[in-house]
């Protein structure tokens, strides 16, 4: 054994340079400055809006007052009496010109010492900010007595942190308007509406809203939800679905017709998420169509985004009724989508362009974009859709029409839809995939052999569904978000095949959701974005404008030493953006040579997310637990080396001066 020992150290003295070398591989980039592989959409990478997770009411739009027109199936939810000594409050139906908001509440006050009131218990609860003025806006008619006022109340338990009164009622409804500053900030107000004087009164459309609502309009949006949206820069807006395009049935699928106008005339419908969905239910999740689809235009154009509504094809959801219009009776639906494009694009002069104009806005929104049909799928989809394309390019041949693969990113129907798509000659095709973080990484190239001469891929919805937490919540962890971000180099380089895309569902109310994991997520107070947000940010904010060839040994890096990259070029700004993926839990050592007509040296910055936990995640108590974060490159004698950190997003950016 002793003779043995000094040959064994020997060996190993010889082992010990490759075992150090295998340690600290050193990955080989090239990226030609001078190959444009293709040009990428300017929208490339968008949103995807969804009135799921209560996003809409109780998120987005920031009305704080649950069933204001007491028009939910049970009229009276949301709210709760407060009567004594023989006052008493009523749901009564009167007979409003539209037919659409048909119930008001009548309070009598009978003596001086009852009381009526309501309490309204907001969604999931009801938040103010100290200092901040609450504007609460009813209609209100007389029906009996005189001098009567109505009080509003903003009380934490007995203390009361602000309050205000209206009075001067007619025999006629009118609007009245209460304005109230709070003195604290608090979740958990309580929001009391209270009859003084004796006599009948009867109220409806009772609303409040805060003031800091976005670009401080009036019945707005919430401000720091539409802020994370400005912020990742994005191409374009996809809404209103989703599944809720479709409905649980015809009857209960999205009219946009019915969503805009005054408030009073919209028709408050139960939302097609009120349903028992993985074990959560949610009887009180209805639509009242405060953001209706000239708000989605609003905001589209507010945040410099290219609005992309999907309308219903005449098929209700496949997963629930199937139901399905009969294709005699379709004029209907395509009539629909050729009055939208109108009311988007069409003169003051026109039927529906009037309408947009009345609402404040005569100048069209320029839509480029619509969708037929969300997740459908068979013969009964392809019927329809061609019906649907026929009409579309007769009246308007300047707009692209989105068609669907269905809901799966494989599979007989989906084989079939794409082939039958392919015939029509479509252009933006559809396709959606919710799967384990593992498809993702496995699935970076899977654009690289679509044909270039097809229909363009439109990747309207995708999430990795993450299968490390321990407590089946499918959180928005490190672990999806990173191997999200390993995709997208996929479709970065793919771009000339797949034009759009978005990550879904977008929000979420921490006390109020359906599904998971959303992009963002928030409570009556607060909001964050997830990991997920942040990646989807990175590559919307440095999107460029032409693809360039990154290769190692001459192939495209998708998986190769756990490592996944796409690199482009930005035309106005005249950088070089590349995005390198490291899954591996070990540092990778990355050289980058930039061939082409470059000076050599320079400086950059490299923008790093990382966590060694892949379950690790953003919280309201820690909204930016990952984030990324910003160090110094350098560019010496036209090479870029690189130590990636372990489970790693990496976007670097050069100034090239060539």
């Amino acid at each position: 054994m002793n003779k043995l020992k000094p040959l064994m150290l020997g060996m190993l003295a010889l082992l010990l340079p490759f075992v150090s070398q295998a340690q600290n591989q050193t990955t080989l980039l090239e990226i030609d400055l001078n190959e444009k592989v293709s040009d990428i959409s300017p929208n490339m990478w968008g949103l995807f809006f969804e009135d799921i997770n209560f996003a809409a009411d109780g998120g987005l739009y920031a009305e704080m007052i649950k069933n204001y027109s007491f028009e939910f199936e049970n009229p009276m939810m949301g709210w709760r009496r407060v009567e004594d000594h023989g006052a008493k409050g009523y749901v009564f139906n009167r007979n409003h010109p539209s037919g659409v908001n048909r119930k008001y509440l009548r309070i009598q006050r009978l003596n001086e010492d009852g009381n009526f009131g309501v309490f309204n218990e907001g969604f999931r609860g009801m938040a103010v900010k100290e200092g901040l003025k609450y504007t609460v806006t009813f209609i209100a008619k007389l029906a009996k007595g005189e001098n009567l006022a109505i009080k509003t109340k903003l009380l934490d338990g007995g203390e009361l942190v602000g309050e205000g009164v209206a009075g001067g009622f007619t025999d006629e409804w009118e609007e009245y308007e209460i304005v109230m500053t709070a003195s604290k900030t608090l979740d958990g107000v309580q929001f009391q509406f209270l009859l003084e004087g004796e006599g009948e009164l009867d109220v409806d459309l009772i609303s409040m809203f805060p003031e800091d609502t976005w670009m401080g309009r009036k019945r707005g949006l919430r401000k720091d939800l539409v802020q994370l949206l400005a912020d990742m820069e994005p191409g374009f807006l996809r809404f209103p679905g989703g599944c809720i395009v479709e409905g649980f049935d015809l009857e209960n699928r999205y009219e946009w017709k019915k969503t805009i106008g005054e408030m009073e005339d919209r028709e408050v419908i139960k939302n097609r998420w009120n349903i028992e969905f993985a074990h959560r239910t949610t009887p009180d999740y209805y639509q009242s169509f405060g953001i209706g689809f000239f708000e989605y235009f609003q905001l589209s154009e507010d945040l410099g985004a290219e609005p992309l509504p999907i309308l219903s094809c005449g098929l209700a959801c496949q997963f629930n009724t199937g139901e399905q219009v009969a294709i005699g009776a379709l004029d209907e639906y395509v009539n629909d989508a050729l009055d939208l494009i109108e009311f988007a694009n069409g003169s003051v002069d026109s039927k529906w362009g009037s309408k947009r104009a009345e609402m404040g806005h005569p100048a069209p929104f320029n839509l480029k974009f619509i969708g037929v049909g969300n997740e459908n799928w068979g013969p009964q989809y392809i019927e329809r859709a061609q019906i649907f394309e026929k009409a579309i390019k007769a009246a308007y041949p300047e707009i692209t029409i989105v068609s669907t693969s269905g809901p799966f990113p494989d599979g007989q129907e989906f084989e079939y839809l794409w082939g039958e798509l392919k015939e029509m000659d479509a252009e933006l095709v559809d396709e959606h995939y919710y799967r384990p973080p593992s498809w993702f990484r496995e699935n970076a190239r899977r654009y690289d052999d679509y044909d270039r001469n097809g229909p363009k891929v439109f990747a309207g919805e995708y999430a990795a569904h993450s299968t490390t937490v321990k407590d089946a919540l499918k959180r928005n962890n490190w672990e999806a978000a990173l191997s999200e971000a390993a995709f997208m180099t996929g479709l970065e380089r793919n771009a000339a095949v797949v034009r759009l895309a978005s990550y879904a569902p977008l929000f979420a109310h921490v006390n109020g959701w359906q599904w998971n994991p959303d992009m963002i997520w928030f409570d009556n107070l607060r909001s964050y974005g997830t990991p997920n947000y942040y990646v989807q940010k990175l590559f919307s904010t440095n999107k460029g404008s032409d693809v360039l060839s990154i290769a190692a040994d001459g192939k495209s890096l998708a998986g190769e030493n756990d490592l996944y990259a796409s690199a482009v070029m930005d035309g106005e700004s005249g950088e070089l953006i590349f995005k390198i993926v490291n899954v591996s839990p070990e540092v990778k050592k990355v050289s980058i040579k930039l061939d082409g007509k470059y000076k050599g040296n320079g400086e950059g910055v490299l923008l790093e997310m990382a966590n060694d936990n892949l379950e690790a995640f953003n919280s309201l108590e820690h909204p930016r637990a990952i984030e990324p974060q910003e160090k110094s490159i350098s560019v010496v004698k036209k090479a870029i080396e690189l130590e990636l950190k372990g489970q790693s997003v990496n976007v670097g950016k050069i100034k090239l001066n060539k």
